[in-house]
């Protein structure tokens, strides 16, 4: 029998949510709205060159993001979804014993991109479903090289402020690379300026990454970005796979990025969709973090009372996110959907726990 490494035999496949045809998808963390038209017509578009390789070097989406953000195009690097990036980054300095720093709740991926290249992966707690950076900072040892953050978190959707970022950086040793994943950034840079987490690649240090799946409406694309170090940026390079974004994904998140005004319409409406439905929950007895994401975390009473709930969700056409696999078995996650769908949610809910 031909037998796999052993690390890669130990590992447990990434686990996605479960999908059912006959089902509305609340799981994903996919947009409620369609992306930019502007978008669109750029995939129609790069339908012509689909005989020929993508740019290797994205140049026109390096300086759209570039000029969108203020940053230096050569800091820039782009991958199939953020999760790409994450996981050469993590092979490139991670490993070896080497060990990554990662919170609680933090994204999942993070873990698994740690096992893959045999580093070793330890969780901070968190406070109150929030990241605390007093215990991030107490619980770096020697032999950590990385300290991965999610702001705003994913699965619980709650965030710290950007000075509080910046305070961590601070105070972690020189040696620590620190990785800030801002998937859901969109959602609250009008209220917690990036500027400052941006500025923080300029001292070698730190990474930000970002995604095309949420706030825009790309998802399906495969679309992440990054702001890097110069030197850093080098490493990870070598491990990107060459030609890695399609052409029409490329020319879509260009589009994309350079219609904001698209895109903050997007996240008011969500916002507005969001709010009231949480609010309508709150009002059931569940308990629900204030979220700056397009995603509401619920929490109930215990396990047993989600995953009745669950059931009686499914049972109606519904699919929310089960976080047992987060450490979260009293807790299902709502992606943002339309109202017509969010509407048929909270009824679901009042009927299953009346």
């Amino acid at each position: 029998m031909i037998r796999p490494v052993p690390h890669v035999a130990a590992m447990a496949p990434y686990a996605l949510a479960d999908l059912g045809s006959d089902m509305t998808s609340m799981a994903q963390n996919e947009s409620a709205f369609p992306p930019s038209p502007r978008a669109l017509a750029a995939a129609r578009g790069a339908v012509t060159q689909a005989l020929l390789y993508p740019d290797p070097d994205w140049i026109d989406l390096r300086h759209a993001i570039a000029e969108t953000h203020d940053l230096d195009p050569d800091m820039i690097l782009c991958g199939a979804g953020s999760m790409e990036l994450i996981g050469c980054l993590i092979r490139a300095y991670a490993g070896d014993g080497r060990a990554v720093l990662g919170t609680e709740y933090s994204y999942a991926f993070a873990a698994s991109a740690a096992l893959q290249a045999q580093a070793v992966y330890r969780q901070v707690p968190e406070s109150g479903l929030t990241v605390s950076i007093d215990a991030i900072l107490d619980s770096v040892t020697p032999d950590v090289v990385l300290v991965f953050l999610c702001n705003p978190g994913n699965p619980t959707g709650t965030m710290v402020p950007n000075a509080e970022i910046l305070r961590l950086r601070d105070d972690l040793p020189e040696h620590v690379l620190l990785v800030v994943d801002q998937a859901y950034a969109e959602f609250c840079d009008a209220s917690n300026d990036p500027s400052g987490i941006f500025a923080l690649a300029q001292r070698g240090d730190t990474v930000i990454l970002r995604t095309f799946s949420k706030a825009y409406g790309l998802a399906g694309a495969r679309v992440g970005w990054s702001c890097f170090p110069l030197a850093i940026a080098a490493q990870v390079r070598k491990l990107l796979n060459p030609n890695n974004i399609a052409t029409a994904s490329q020319m879509m998140a260009a589009a994309a990025i350079r219609d904001r005004a698209h895109m903050r319409e997007m996240v008011r409406k969500t916002e507005a969709i969001r709010d009231p439905f949480a609010n309508r929950c709150r009002a059931l007895g569940i308990d629900v973090p204030h979220s700056h994401t397009n995603f509401v975390l619920l929490r109930f009473g215990d396990a047993n009372q989600a995953t009745e709930v669950d059931q009686t969700l499914k049972r109606a056409g519904l699919l929310m996110r089960g976080m047992a696999g987060y450490g979260l078995p009293d807790c299902l996650r709502a992606t943002i959907c339309d109202a017509p769908v969010m509407e048929h949610a909270a009824s679901v809910l009042k009927g299953a726990l009346s």
